[in-house]
């Protein structure tokens, strides 16, 4: 139950951080203004009518409907599986919480709200949010986890086959020694008879 709580706070937490983000960019720079904060970090107001990556421009509506079916699967599966760690609650509401922002901006303002522009990075010319931000930050680590708990899977099962492979080897030694034992050797001895009691 406390995890399930910190799902919905962290969720919540997001939402409300990714939202103050996006009034404040809508109510202080205009569209396609740019405001230089470092050297390779500038805000810039621009608005995704798409989907990731501005794709698909104009279709925003369906990528509003895809993402919400998605959190409401996500969120009945983080209700339903009580196997999940305190750490992927925290990553499951990052995502929830940035994902519904994103909603929230389509269905308040028509779009996406984008405004964190880095610069100077290789082959990248996207504007993000803050909503994005935590979407990632909630997907990276359950990625890196689920790899290295594939690793930890692949040496169990093979820690677990090497005794059994063991004991198959103890016992094909066994049944080898059996047939190089002489036939006379090998027969069962025959028990000895009781000894009859003497009439006196």
């Amino acid at each position: 139950m406390q995890k399930r709580v910190l799902f919905i706070s962290i969720a919540l937490v997001s939402l409300i951080v990714a939202q103050i983000g996006s009034y404040l960019v809508e109510i202080h720079l205009e569209q396609n203004h740019v405001v230089e904060i470092l050297p390779f970090l500038n805000l810039t107001h621009v608005r995704n009518l798409g989907g990731i990556f501005g794709l698909f421009q104009g279709k925003g509506w369906v990528f509003a409907w895809g993402s919400f079916f998605f959190l409401s699967g996500l969120g009945f599966y983080v209700f339903r599986d009580p196997r999940l760690k305190r750490f992927e609650y925290i990553c499951f509401g990052l995502i929830a919480g940035g994902g519904a922002s994103n909603i929230t901006d389509r269905f308040i303002y028509g779009s996406v709200i984008d405004f964190i522009d880095v610069r100077g990075i290789p082959y990248w010319d996207y504007i993000f949010n803050t909503a994005d931000v935590m979407i990632h930050v909630g997907i990276w680590p359950l990625v890196v986890a689920s790899l290295f708990a594939g690793h930890e899977d692949k040496g169990t099962k093979e820690a677990v086959s090497e005794p059994i492979q063991g004991e198959e080897s103890a016992e094909t030694e066994a049944s080898e020694n059996d047939l190089a034992t002489p036939v006379s050797q090998r027969r069962s001895p025959v028990p000895p008879k009781g000894k009859k009691k003497l009439n006196h």
